[in-house]
């Protein structure tokens, strides 16, 4: 290993790019180079490096993108679990060295493979993930590539993502140019309608978003956007607000789907600042695959935050020719909004008139909205008293006032309640002006508008009040001014029946929990899914919370309309401490859900080998059998847990139970490729020859799978290879049919 350190060290050296970014000769590597995809601008080679004895995949580039890799310093220093990992540069040409990918691209996949809906789930939340990671960095770190081929699969058909870095908006004179290239590299499909635009500005996060939804669409319907299409028509299509069609996603799609395509579609959105960014698409992509993740029984809960309402004046929106008249000086109308847009306030006082205060602009804005927006409070008191309506609305609803608080002009709101500004006028989706200062935190504003009789329970569209929404965003003061004038603390929003007290343990705002109990706030309050605070409080991992909850009365026992309790949601997130907790509350080890699943199960679900074991000391069975049969080792073994397979094996489980499919842990060890877990099953006198319904042993599924040293270890283990499975097949027929030359040698003898 000191001699490898060395030698990467001396390639830094030479090469100048990161700290862990090497320089690679033709000699570092064994002679076998086999091609495994060529394209327009390079080519893919399966290498093995002779010091690491590993695979890797070397990537030869044309001149211009193999500059690009040079240049950007950032990307050896770039490590994700959902990223692929690029070890260097080839001395000598123009290639890169990365990790090697067995099962190529999603692109190739697609078309060869019929995905279960868990691994599509599965799929587009790990692109979400390495996509966040990249734009989680200072600065932003844009793909501007992000296509099918270039998501890359493992053994296990996890994703990782590759050829980030290759595209830079830098490299381009115009946005012309960078349209021309990214359609010679077959990414029509993926650019958002913005590019085609006369703007000239650089492409922005919300570029990638876009993309990923394409990338969303073509992994749920495992079919290809516009087909047929040449680009002018796809250009058309997408520029006038057309989308791929969603009536492609077969339909046998669980009800899951329609969340997901709903999150495909905002990420498309036509205006790029509608478009979530990523890591709001991370949570609920988790949530989504959560629910389905194998087996497809054990679901979670989709976790939604209400969405911060966008400020709409944050720049209102600039005139164009036409959108105004002349007045009669020849000066155009638009000219009298333009002064207040550029601060040009003494211009403005000179030629003001008396009959612009009454005139419409862009998107019914008035002058008053403006002159709020401006920010200058004598200004605002000048086109008052001019004669202008205090409470006018623009197209959207929205009322200087509201303009005043998104943007916590204080005085100005002030002087507008002054005038006669109605506190209770509400925007399009019925927000107040309460909602938004309740949203923002802003406490002074939330006083100024109680004060002024504002209603403090109003509801918007979707029912909910400014209380849930300080609530969810940790606002104590706001929640403590907002108490004062509530006469029901236990409030619920419409569509989930929240209260406040769920919307502040769900997100761990402990304060503000302590202030609603102290309120009189119900601890056992359920919402429309018979869902409490502690259980939301214990699925998200506050234990304090959680303790206050327990201490102030919330009963440990109460289920949800599922049968979950706050230990299930604690045990499948891992939660140990909660789960102490619970248990030495009173609550049962053993407590099932109405699928029959433990809280044994959900941890061995997960992985949670901690969790496991306190579960195990309170009292939990090991061999508890949920639905379908299948144990904690099951769970274990299909989602290769190696540290819960040994604990449930030193607790003594039952290695032989069978689920209704007839599969033994043994079985979905090997399936699975679980090394580790099939030694372990060994160690612990499993039936190495047990059958399923389907008369395949272990050895069978083995050699399905392609594991060669699991075969071995079956083979040393006295498996018996002459077993005929329902289709009369014996192991070595199932090695000769995939022309395994490896696997039958091994089986011949």
């Amino acid at each position: 290993m000191a001699k490898l350190t060395t030698r990467a060290k001396s390639r830094h050296h030479d090469s100048g790019i990161g700290e862990r970014f090497m320089y690679f000769k033709k000699e570092d590597f064994e002679a076998d180079w086999v091609k495994v995809s060529e394209g327009k601008f390079g080519h893919v080679n399966k290498v093995k490096l002779k010091l690491w004895r590993e695979k890797c995949a070397v990537k030869a580039f044309t001149s211009s993108d193999y500059r690009n890799m040079v240049h950007t310093a950032k990307i050896g220093k770039i490590k994700f679990k959902y990223l692929m990992t690029i070890y260097g540069l080839c001395k000598g040409s123009s290639a890169s060295v990365m990790e090697y990918m067995s099962r190529g691209s999603l692109d190739n996949l697609l078309t060869t493979h019929t995905l279960m809906w868990p691994k599509k789930f599965q799929m587009i939340h790990e692109v979400a993930m390495g996509m966040n990671f990249l734009h989680s960095m200072k600065p932003p770190f844009l793909h501007l590539n992000l296509k099918l081929s270039n998501v890359l699969l493992d053994d296990h058909l996890h994703v990782k993502i590759s050829d980030f870095g290759i595209i830079k908006w830098a490299d381009f004179s115009n946005k012309t140019a960078f349209i021309e290239h990214l359609a010679a590299r077959g990414n029509v499909n993926y650019i958002p309608p913005e590019t085609f635009s006369q703007n000239p500005e650089p492409p922005t996060s919300k570029y990638d978003v876009y993309s990923f939804a394409v990338v969303m669409w073509e992994i749920l319907t495992q079919k290809r956007p516009y087909c047929g299409m040449n680009m002018t028509e796809i250009l058309i299509r997408v520029t006038s607000g057309k989308r791929p069609g969603v009536d492609k996603v077969p339909d046998d799609k669980p009800h899951e789907c329609e969340e997901m395509i709903s999150l495909m579609q905002q990420c498309w959105h036509q205006d790029s600042s509608e478009r979530p960014a990523f890591y709001e698409t991370v949570r609920m992509t988790e949530a989504l695959s959560d629910v389905l993740k194998l087996p497809d029984k054990i679901p979670g809960r989709v976790i939604k935050k209400r969405s911060h309402k966008i400020e709409k004046f944050q720049c209102l929106p600039a005139l164009q020719r036409g959108d105004s008249h002349e007045t009669q000086e020849g000066n155009s109308d638009k000219d009298i909004v333009s002064y207040l847009k550029h601060k040009d306030f003494e211009t403005f006082k000179n030629v003001l008139k008396k009959e612009h205060v009454s005139m419409l602009f862009k998107d019914d804005n008035s002058l008053l909205h403006y002159a709020v927006a401006s920010g200058n409070i004598e200004i605002v008191r000048l086109v008052l008293n001019n004669g202008a309506s205090v409470n006018c609305k623009s197209a959207n609803g929205y009322t200087p006032l509201l303009i005043a608080v998104l943007k916590k002009f204080h005085e100005i709101c002030g002087l507008l309640v002054e005038s006669g500004a109605d506190v209770n006028l509400a925007e399009q989706d019925l927000w107040t002006a309460l909602h938004f200062a309740s949203q923002s935190g802003d406490d002074r504003a939330v006083r100024l508008l109680l004060d002024a009789k504002a209603t403090a329970d109003v509801k918007d569209k979707e029912g909910w009040t400014p209380i849930h929404l300080a609530s969810q965003n940790g606002h104590e003061n706001v929640v403590r001014h907002l108490l004062s004038r509530l006469t029901d603390v236990d409030i619920q929003e419409e569509q989930s029946g929240r209260t406040a007290l769920h919307t502040a343990c769900e997100y761990g705002h402990l304060s503000i929990a302590k202030l609603l109990l102290a309120k009189g706030a119900d601890p056992n309050r359920t919402d429309n899914t018979q869902t409490t605070s502690l259980h939301l409080a214990a699925e998200q991992g506050h234990f304090r919370v959680a303790r206050l909850l327990v201490n102030s009365g919330a009963d440990v026992k109460l289920k949800d309309n599922r049968n979950y309790s706050a230990l299930h949601f604690a045990a499948l997130r891992g939660c140990t401490g909660i789960c102490r907790f619970l248990l030495s509350h009173g609550e049962d080890a053993d407590v099932m859900t109405g699928q029959k699943w433990t809280p044994m199960h959900l941890a061995a679900l997960k992985g949670h080998s901690e969790t496991l074991l306190v579960l195990e000391e309170n009292g939990g069975s090991v061999d508890a059998q949920g639905e379908g049969g299948w144990t904690p080792l099951h769970l274990a073994c299909h989602h290769r847990h190696d540290e819960v397979v040994s604990v449930l094996i030193n607790a003594g489980v039952n290695p032989n139970v069978a689920e209704a499919g007839g599969w033994s842990p043994l079985h979905f060890a090997c399936h699975n490729k679980g090394f580790a877990n099939v030694l372990l099953l060994l160690s612990a006198h499993t039936d190495i020859n047990v059958q399923n319904k389907s008369k395949d042993t272990p050895l069978h599924l083995a050699v399905q799978s392609g594991s060669v040293p699991i075969v071995k270890a079956l083979l040393k283990n006295n498996a018996d290879k002459y077993i005929v499975n329902c289709k009369g097949y014996t192991a070595f027929d199932l090695a000769q049919q995939a022309n395994n030359k490896e696997m039958m040698e091994l089986l011949k003898h």
